[in-house]
């Protein structure tokens, strides 16, 4: 046989084959062309022997490496960042590499309340990635002077002068617990039923509303209860001036109750608290006050200065008096709620979205000044249109809205981010002109952009070789469902798995996102929209799946479940004995009947086995049974001399080494900080 042919055949390189044919006992020429075939039935044995005593030396390296832990980078060795002067708070986890909700946390720890679009300057990220084991680098000499915020609303009500400045109606946001009644408390305090319109009682978008009580006006912000929302609670916070916990008498204090109160002390918001569901026959309003007061709640009944207002939401009871502590804990802020409602008006955008017939639309939170039909829309030092109509809550078509007041604004040429700090200009001319005027939402990428970045190994760089990826294309209603769809995804940080949005805007499934889905084994999802008509045909003829959901949390689960199809089992390897062979008694159709000594450690029944030779691994096996005498053993300790009932393909000899060790096959679990599923 030719040696080329010898070589194809064992699918090696010819110049390997002669390197190694004289370690496994063949000699031939350096210029030899031919081997007699009986020689090299002989090779290919020998060959085939050597390559798997190679993968078996491999298998038993990764076996006993995988306990091992990862050691601590030393400092030196730490992970260099280059930060702008001043970066989003979601930019900036993307440097990172590290989920949204652990660098807000950071955030909150060191009292800064920020929302995902927010913008940090660079001293407070170079401490914040320091906390986290990054050692920040100023990138480029960016300026502050384009830093927005709550900061800049607060600093234009403090240079107003005294006499201008009127008490306004306070800003309130609810918090709670998904299923701890806090849309039916709006509801009651509205006596408007709007959860007909809310999915699940789960409410979708963040909403403003106003009454009135003793002539008194009151804005509420509604923020969604379920933890997937925390960047929208955390937004809603942000812009109010007092904060209602609503707590379930019969539940107590759950994870989202302790989140809500970590965003309430962060923002140092003045709050009470709603003690709902009182008609329960499980309700137990001390072992509630109990829970909280280990939080640092302590009821005013208690000796405390929390006020706690046991309310039932569902049957309206003691509505009018939590109404009546808002606007008391109102009065005792009097100083701080304040505007000046003959300025320009300011205030921030607390939902987005694009209507198919109406175009961009916002609602704003006017949190200073009057803003009038007809004013032009300044945001990020941007002309983004000019108020065309103002609603209200209910629809009410308004000419003028004084601060504190939610108002639904028509005419943006561009939907601008939840978020946004809107500013009537003084001068329109020195305002940026938009690029684009097209109402159907390119800015939807740069607003509500994320980056799913996946760590990659040390040493590694094809990130597709570490991971195992889901592709997402999604498309949504409003802005606020998107960004907290993404938000939700980017706690999602798995070392096997990840998930990559490839493609999110707003409006119905198109052609093109079906299109994109097709040539990249991606998924479509749709959050309250559809696939218009040629889209779904597409979407047939190329057989691309598209999941529709109203339910934000059932869209979450669905992706964690295709996740966890596709996450691989981690094999868990445990040593626990060696046994040295003495004799070889007896053949058997499956393996041999051994005798011999355990040398430390024990062995038991159906524990794997590696046989060691001349300190080489050269086979593998299994214990049938272990015998002392007649007695069959459930386990052999150290020192013991016995029998086995060895299975394998490889005989035992005497002197060989047997190492004992099991495998537990177990499922990766998704730990995923601040969801709990239902």
């Amino acid at each position: 046989m030719n040696i080329t042919e010898l070589a194809r055949k064992l699918k090696a390189p010819p110049e390997e084959l002669r390197k190694k044919l004289p370690e496994l006992g063949f000699s031939f020429g350096a210029r030899a062309i031919k081997v007699d075939t009986r020689q090299a039935q002989k090779i290919i044995e020998a060959w085939n022997e050597m390559k798997r005593k190679e993968r078996l030396a491999e298998k038993v390296e990764m076996q006993k490496s995988s306990g091992e832990r990862r050691k601590d980078i030393p400092k030196e060795d730490l992970k260099q960042v280059r930060v702008p002067g001043v970066v989003t708070v979601r930019d900036f986890a993307t440097l990172l590499d590290l989920p949204v909700p652990r660098v807000m946390q950071e955030l909150m720890r060191n009292g800064i309340l920020a929302s995902i679009n927010q913008q940090i300057d660079f001293d407070t990220a170079s401490i914040i990635a320091g906390d986290l084991g990054f050692n920040a680098e100023l990138e480029g000499d960016k300026s502050n002077e384009d830093v927005e915020g709550i900061d800049r609303i607060r600093e234009s009500v403090e240079k107003e002068s005294a006499e201008k400045l009127i008490i306004r109606p306070p800003v309130v946001v609810v918090m709670g617990h998904v299923d701890h009644g806090k849309t039916r408390l709006l509801d009651a305090i509205r006596s408007t039923n709007v959860m007909d319109t809310e999915a699940g009682g789960i409410t979708q978008h963040i909403g403003a509303y106003q009454v009135v009580r003793n002539e008194q006006k009151l804005t509420f912000i509604d923020t969604p209860g379920h933890e997937a929302f925390t960047v929208m609670r955390s937004r809603g916070a942000k812009v109010a001036d007092i904060a209602i916990l609503v707590v379930a008498a019969d539940d107590g204090v759950q994870p989202q109750t302790k989140e809500a109160i970590d965003i309430i002390k962060s923002a140092h918001l003045p709050f009470l608290v709603a003690l709902n569901k009182i008609d329960r026959e499980q309700a137990n309003l001390d072992r509630v006050k109990s829970e909280l007061s280990e939080l640092g709640l302590v009821p005013e009944d208690w000796g405390g200065t929390t006020i706690m207002v046991p309310i039932s939401a569902r049957q309206g009871t003691n509505i009018e008096q939590l109404l009546d502590m808002l606007i008391l804990v109102r009065d005792m802020e009097k100083e701080r709620i304040i505007a000046n409602p003959d300025r320009l008006a300011i205030g921030t955008v607390i939902e987005s979205n694009v209507n198919p017939d109406a175009g961009p639309v916002a609602t704003v939170l006017v949190q200073s000044g009057t803003l009038r039909v007809g004013d032009e829309l300044g945001v990020r030092g941007t002309q983004y249109g000019r108020v065309r109509r103002m609603q209200n809550w209910k629809g009410d078509e308004l000419k003028e809205a004084p601060p504190s007041t939610p108002v639904k604004i028509l005419g943006w040429k561009v939907a601008p981010a939840v978020g946004d700090i809107m500013e009537v200009p003084q001068d329109v001319k020195e305002l940026k002109k938009i690029k684009s005027t097209d109402s159907s939402f390119h800015a939807t990428e740069e607003i509500a952009s994320i980056k799913h970045t996946q760590a990659v190994e040390p040493g590694m760089t094809d990130e597709a070789n570490q991971k195992k990826v889901l592709n997402l294309i999604i498309r949504s209603d409003v802005l606020g469902s998107l960004e907290a769809i993404l938000g939700m995804l980017d706690k999602i940080h798995h070392d096997d798995v990840g998930v990559k949005v490839i493609s999110r805007g707003l409006g119905n499934i198109t052609e093109a996102d079906i299109a994109t889905a097709a040539g990249s084994h991606t998924i479509v999802i749709g959050f309250n929209v559809k696939p218009n008509a040629s889209a779904q045909e597409l979407a047939r003829t190329k057989d691309v799946d598209i999941r529709e959901y109203k339910i934000i949390y059932k869209l979450f689960e669905a992706v964690l479940d295709e996740l966890k199809e596709m996450l691989p089992a981690e094999i868990i390897i445990t040593e626990i004995g060696n046994f040295e062979v003495l004799k070889n008694f007896k053949k058997l159709d499956n393996g041999w009947i051994i005798g011999g000594k355990v040398k430390n450690g024990k062995l038991v029944p159906d524990a794997n086995l590696r046989l060691q030779r001349a300190g080489e691994y050269i086979g593998e096996g299994k214990v049938l049974s272990l015998q002392l005498g007649r007695a069959e053993l459930k386990d052999a300790r150290e020192g013991q001399e016995i029998g086995m009932q060895f299975k394998g393909k490889i005989k035992p000899e005497e002197g060989d080494l047997i190492e004992a060790y099991t495998e537990q096959k177990i499922t990766k679990e998704f730990k995923i900080e601040g969801i709990n599923l239902r």
